[in-house]
């Protein structure tokens, strides 16, 4: 059985060190599980309690409940998370009491051109997805230095960052129930 794990990149911009890391999770999964990197962001409208949902936003919200597992990669905009990712959970939240992300195991790892990768806006996304309901792994993943942080073939170029990637995702995988821990 094949495990879908639905990448998620907290940025839009074109050569983002988020969707490299993402690009990087994808080569460190076990072979019975793909990444989807084909969910963005940059198509959800802002969020409109009183509109219905829109076609973008019923895509992501199906796109999370055909996952087994969800991986965010975000960056840090003014020490939180970007106003487009926190969009899209918002849309992702809704209706509820039932949304697509209640009980969906979900990890949360981020890269920064600064020292810190991140982690101030892991932590305030790690928040919200609790408050939806998600499943969330509590384990950390801060790249820093970004644009140093990876070889030509989009991996982590620190042995010990893959390796940290790597358990993450057998976390994740394992948080699914699908997957037994080695």
């Amino acid at each position: 059985m094949t495990m879908r794990v639905l990448g998620v990149s907290g940025s839009i911009r074109r050569g983002s060190f988020n969707r490299r890391l993402l690009m990087a999770a994808a080569a460190e999964l076990p072979g019975a599980a793909t990444l989807d990197l084909s969910f963005r962001i940059d198509r959800i409208p802002p969020y409109d309690e009183d509109a219905p949902a829109p076609e973008p936003v019923r895509a992501m919200r199906a796109a999370i409940a055909a996952a087994d597992a969800v991986l965010i990669a975000t960056p840090e905009y003014n020490s939180s998370v970007p106003g487009q990712l926190k969009n899209a959970l918002d849309w992702a939240s809704r209706p509820f009491p039932a949304n697509a992300l209640r009980h969906k195991p979900v990890a949360v790892v981020g890269a920064s051109t600064g020292m810190f990768g991140a982690i101030w806006a892991q932590a305030e996304l790690r928040k919200v997805l609790r408050t939806t309901g998600a499943e969330v792994i509590d384990d950390e993943l801060a790249v820093g230095w970004a644009h140093d942080a990876f070889a030509p073939d989009n991996t982590l170029a620190d042995p010990q960052q893959r390796a940290a990637l790597a358990a993450l995702l057998e976390r994740l995988l394992v948080a699914t129930g699908a997957v037994c821990r080695a």
